[in-house]
Order: structure tokens, then sequence, then C-alpha cells
């Protein structure tokens, strides 16, 4: 893709992704979930861009599967678009969230969308590491489970049974998408070192290991909430008994 297509496809999505969440605003929505209706309209938004991106990414590899071979040079233009699209919608959420919610509140997942955006601008732009960069994309398959489990929260289904069996998926996904493919991600960096320019290199390895920081605290606090607690609240019943 050349500059100017690349700049129409992430506006593009930009666009998109604001009229997504103008679309939620019309639905109605939970009486919970009315007393922060920005964050409700926020977390379906971001259910819509895992759901498109994360069925893309796997649609990339199984279209044109020699890009599994060579992460580096070769790629679609329907990969380096899937790319494109992401950026747009990282772009369009962090200035949602920095016009709507506190710095406090939002730093965290501030500092994620910046190394995402830098790294996979850095790849659209030189159309190298596409591949890659699609790779990364693959967590998005567990974020559809991990977005649905926040909904599911501010509607007050917590102690649901959907609640439960999305839990169990989410945490499942969270390993072989998030974990595993962060562990091969760096693993893949180290091995083609060689290959890659010191400046990109140094934004893969800086950006992978915030990554890598911020998802292991996320999974104590997915399974210190949804699991260890349940189950302490669970001994406790049968003690009582």
């Amino acid at each position: 893709m050349e500059l100017n297509s690349v700049i129409l496809t992430t506006g593009g999505s930009v666009v998109f992704f604001r009229l997504v969440n103008s679309g939620f605003s019309k639905l109605p929505l939970p009486e919970s979930a009315c007393r922060n209706s920005w964050k409700w309209r926020n977390i379906n938004t971001s259910i819509v861009h895992s759901v498109i991106t994360g069925i893309w990414a796997v649609l990339c590899f199984f279209l044109h599967p020699q890009m599994a071979e060579d992460l580096i040079e070769t790629h679609s233009v329907f990969s380096h678009a899937l790319v494109s699209v992401s950026i747009g919608y990282f772009i369009y959420d962090f200035f949602d969230m920095v016009l709507n919610q506190k710095l406090s509140q939002s730093l965290e997942l501030l500092v994620h969308h910046t190394v995402v955006i830098m790294c996979f601008g850095l790849s659209v732009l030189s159309c190298r590491y596409v591949g890659f960069a699609v790779v990364a994309l693959l967590v998005e398959i567990n974020s559809m489970f991990l977005h649905l489990r926040q909904i599911l929260r501010m509607a007050n289904l917590a102690v649901s049974t959907l609640y439960r069996v999305n839990s169990m998926i989410n945490l499942g996904t969270y390993v072989v998408f998030r974990i595993n493919t962060l562990a091969w991600m760096t693993r893949w960096l180290v091995l083609n070192r060689d290959k890659i320019p010191l400046l990109a290199y140094t934004v893969g390895s800086v950006g992978m290991a915030i990554m890598t920081i911020m998802n292991i605290v996320l999974f104590y606090r997915l399974l210190r909430s949804d699991f260890l607690k349940s189950s302490t609240r669970e001994a406790k019943k049968e003690k009582e008994m």
C-alpha cells in the first residue's frame, strides 16, 4: 500500500470506530451501566474491533501462508490494510480516553496504545514486519472474551453461568493468544536480531518488554478476581455450614 492509501485506510478506520461508538449511544443499555455510559460504549466499540481484527488476522495467514515463513518482508495488501485499520482504532480509542476519562484511570492503556501505534506505524510506513504485526493482532482473539467479561460485569452478571464460562475461556485464550504469542514474538525478535536494523529492534524490544509486563500483571488480576477470590468465598461458605 502507498502512503496515501495508508493514510486513507487509517483515517477511515478512525471515522468508522467513531461511528460505531455513536451507534452504541443510540441503543438501550442496562440500568447498572447508566452511571458510566461512556465506558459501556467504549468497551462495546473495543469488542467490535477485537472481533474484526482477530478474525482478520487469522484470515491473513490462512489466505497468505507464505507470510508465516517470512514475517519481515512478505505480506499482502490484505494484511497491510489490517494493520492500518488497527492503527486507526488505537488512535481513536486513545483520544476517546483522553477526552472522557481521568488520566490516572487510563494511563496504563494510553501507554499501551502509544507503544502499539509506534510499532504498527513503523511497520506500515516501512512495509516491513507486517507479518510480525499480524501475529501481534492474534491477541485480539482473547480480547473478545476480555471485553465481554467487562460487559457482563457492568451488566451485573458477574455471578451468572455465562460469566463463569466466559472467565474460563478468557483465561485459556489469554494463555494461548497473549502469553504464548508474546513469548514467541520475543523469541523471534532475538533470533532474527541480525536481520533487523537497530532502530526497529530497539522499538520492538522496548515495546515487547512493556507489553509483557502489562500482560503478566493483567493475568494476575484476572486470576485473582475470577478464580482465587471465588475459591476463597466458597471455602468460607463450607466452613460456615
